[in-house]
């Protein structure tokens, strides 16, 4: 690239960082205002939304249905938001919340009245009901004849439906079966054969809009009890404006810090990922604001956000890190800068694509707040890589054309002695397990004196919400700073959820279970420093927004996403051993972070599940830099010599071990701030974090080389397999060129064509 053009292409991306903040501050703003067409779309948690109850119709309703009714209510109103919350109130009562929208009626309208379906025959005669049916889902597919677009409605029963089904369609052949939603026909599609197997495909339909609707519809009808409306109300945001606001600004800050850092740590490779990372920040934000209709973001999502962007300076340390090697080695600038990244790619994508597995995984199995965070991250994973890998090359090139070539612009790294980690192995396993003992052990404790291992919060055990209807208008902050401490004194517990009621002075406090004697104590409180009488004071018990189904759906989707892992794993690097070791310091990491939520009796809420699975992304992302460095210094040894795994796995944790404590660095600087500015729940989200980055980045550099070691030298038994391609699968020739060369490069070819010019010209 010739300076002109460097200066051209340098120039473009400056306007494009200036466009991008010009936007970013317009969409924050309107965040800060709540304005849902300039801001981003956010939760219950930040933003308030809608709220509905409904009544059970049926008299005495089971324990079970209405479990079942929350569960599959829950899935229905995911249409609206991945953030929805769906939970029992009382005994006969069921809540729905949906952030970020004001218009109750329009929801209720489109949501409609849960009532009975029946798939009849031709005569009326009832084949099966909305409880026999398991899913429904509108599809959009080309036909095979035709090549046009189709529209149909796919159905899954029910074990025992799925009989019925079959037994009915059988019957049906060459007729109709009528699909009934309270007394009216909603769809007449024919039976052309006998259905089996519980799947079966709703088709013809004129648009996906029609589809939807009828999927729609008989999803709400496969309830398991018939709702009726009760009341519906808009409400106000649980955390207030202030945490948007600090939340807001110490991203802003955090990010200069990281840029500052970035920049005095690798100069001008810093400037250029300090001014990727301020367009990797744009267009996430574009991102959230232009598909604000699909994306709802929370406490959990503004986590996922932190990850990727930590994730996106560590692919910017890999990479000139690598840089810094090969000029160490004796290579040119320009050589060298080709060269890193082709080195870096490899551990780049390898840690991102197992992070993005996982967070796919999660999307697609995952609810609520495991699904909001799994949005953010696949995005914010895909982004990185793009600015990492494209973004920051091409600034770095122009920068390069423009006369920044000299190697102190760019530094060296030199080729330090290993570090012996492995011989401190048991240091670091002992350590460990003496934590996660502890936190065990904490546990047990408090399960015996309370009955709760964790300080579990109203999303997981339910509790009290209190109605009470004030002479005047308070703001979130007031309630903040006079209510909640006079509540917190009649439940001794700080785990206090409010929100306020729009266009009424009405508040609603969720509290832990309140007895008879406590409900008295909180009425009297509220009359004593508020002069509120009791008769506008209402207590109801409600349910955990998190349904044992929903836990359920959790458990599996993260067991699912950590076998996808480990399987991607062992493919990509071809030992088993690899894999185990790296799902091993995760499920470290995991029980470090949940004994320390044990013994500080942090809140275990929803934010507790965005914490872990943060966490999880993180650890693993880090772990596969170092593997990806033992993989290449273990292709390196001399075929037939049977290679030193000791000192392999010493020499590549050492290698990497900058970018380890740099990568720490900057993504806690980023959740550091937000625990010092923000308010105390985000706080109280942000601490769990800063202890799970910190956990990370140690498991990744103590114990992850570590087990490898262990696991592939049999726990000290000598290895007799030679090293080399032989030891390695063909499958593994990953950047061959790139890995087949030592760690002191012998790059020489330009010098000898250097040489050759000079003697000629002698001559």
């Amino acid at each position: 690239m010739k300076k002109k053009s460097g200066l051209v292409v340098f120039v473009v991306f400056l306007v494009i960082v200036a466009a991008l903040a010009y936007y970013s501050v317009g969409v924050l703003g309107g965040t800060i205002a709540k304005d849902k067409d300039k801001g981003v779309k956010l939760g219950l948690d930040l933003a308030g939304g809608v709220s509905i109850t409904y009544q059970v119709v049926d008299e005495d309703p089971s324990p079970e249905d209405m479990q079942d009714t929350v569960y599959k209510l829950m899935k229905r109103v995911q249409g609206y938001s991945t953030e929805a919350e769906v939970y029992q109130v009382g005994d006969d009562r069921i809540a729905v919340e949906i952030p970020g929208v004001s218009d109750a009626n329009a929801i209720l309208e489109d949501l409609g009245k849960p009532g009975s379906l029946e798939f009849q025959m031709a005569d009326g005669t009832t084949i099966l009901t909305g409880a026999d049916i398991k899913e429904a889902q509108a599809v959009t597919y080309t036909s095979d004849i035709t090549g046009a677009t189709e529209y149909a409605v796919t159905l899954v029963m029910t074990d025992a439906g799925a009989q019925k089904f079959y037994e009915g369609t059988a019957a049906s052949v060459g007729s109709y079966m009528p699909i009934v939603y309270d007394g009216e026909i909603i769809s007449a599609p024919s039976v052309d054969k006998a259905i089996p197997g519980g799947k079966a495909e709703i088709n013809r339909i004129s648009s996906y809009e029609e589809a939807e609707e009828l999927a729609s519809t008989i999803r709400i009808g496969s309830l398991s009890l018939e709702l009726e409306e009760l009341q519906s109300e808009v409400v106000g945001a649980k955390l207030g404006t202030e945490a948007i606001t600090t939340s807001i600004i110490a991203a802003i800050i955090g990010v200069a810090i990281i840029m500052v850092f970035m920049i005095v740590l690798y100069r001008i490779p810093g400037l250029a990922s300090a001014i990727a990372l301020l367009i990797y920040c744009g267009i996430m934000i574009a991102i959230l604001h232009i598909y604000r209709n699909d994306i709802t973001l929370t406490l959990p999502g503004i986590a996922g956000i932190v990850l990727s962007i930590g994730m996106a300076v560590d692919a910017n340390v890999i990479i000139f890190a690598r840089i810094r090697e090969e000029i160490a080695a004796g290579n040119p600038v320009g050589e060298s800068t080709k060269v890193g990244f082709k080195k870096a790619t490899t551990a780049i994508l390898d840690g991102n694509i197992t992070t993005l597995i996982a967070a796919i995984v999660l999307w697609i199995l995952g609810t609520g707040p495991i699904r909001g965070f799994a949005i953010t991250l696949v995005l914010g994973i895909v982004l990185s890589m793009f600015t990492a890998l494209f973004v920051t090359r091409w600034i770095l090139k122009s920068l390069y054309a423009m006369g920044c070539q000299d190697k102190k612009f760019y530094g060296e790294k030199k080729e330090r002695k290993p570090i012996n980690f492995i011989g401190r192995r048991w240091i670091f396993l002992v350590i460990s397990i003496v934590i996660i003992v502890a936190g065990f052990a904490g546990m047990g404790g408090h399960q015996a004196k309370d009955g709760k291992a964790l300080n579990y919060s109203l999303e997981f055990v339910g509790g009290t919400s209190t109605t009470v209807t004030f002479d005047e208008d308070y703001s979130i902050e007031e309630i903040e700073q006079l209510m909640i401490p006079v509540v917190e004194d009649v439940t001794g517990d700080a785990n206090i959820q409010t929100q306020k009621v729009e266009d009424s002075n009405a508040i609603v406090f969720k509290t832990r279970e309140l007895n008879l004697e406590e409900r008295q104590a909180f009425n009297a409180q509220m009359e004593e420093h508020f002069g509120v009488a009791e008769e506008d004071i209402a207590s109801t018990s409600i349910s955990s927004t998190i349904s044992d189904e929903m836990k359920t759906d959790a458990i599996k989707a993260v067991i699912i996403a950590t076998i996808c892992m480990l399987l991607y794993i062992w493919f990509r690097f071809g030992q088993i051993q690899f894999a185990g070791s790296a799902v091993l310091a995760l499920v470290h990491d995991v029980l470090i972070v949940l004994a320390f939520y044990a013994l500080a009796r942090v809140t275990v809420g929803t934010t507790f599940i965005a914490c872990m699975l943060t966490i999880v992304g993180y650890s693993i992302n880090a772990t596969i830099v170092i593997f990806d460095r033992i993989r290449e210094n273990y292709r390196m040894v001399p075929e037939g010599e049977v290679p030193d795994l000791k000192e392999i796995a010493n020499k590549s944790i050492t290698q990497t071990l900058s970018r380890s404590i740099n990568t720490t660095i900057t993504t806690f600087i980023m959740v550091f701030v937000l625990f010092l500015l923000g308010v105390s729940s985000i706080r109280e989200f942000a601490l769990p974090l800063i202890v799970g980055i910190v956990c990370g980045g140690y498991s990744s550099v103590c114990l992850a080389g570590s087990l490898w070691y262990m696991f592939r030298s049999g726990f000290g038994r000598k290895v007799q397999q030679p090293a080399g391609k032989a030891a390695y699968p063909a499958e593994m020739e990953v950047e061959q060129e790139a890995f087949a060369r030592p760690v002191v490069s012998d790059y020489k070819a330009p010098a000898k064509k250097n040489a050759t010019k000079k003697k000629k010209k002698k001559k």
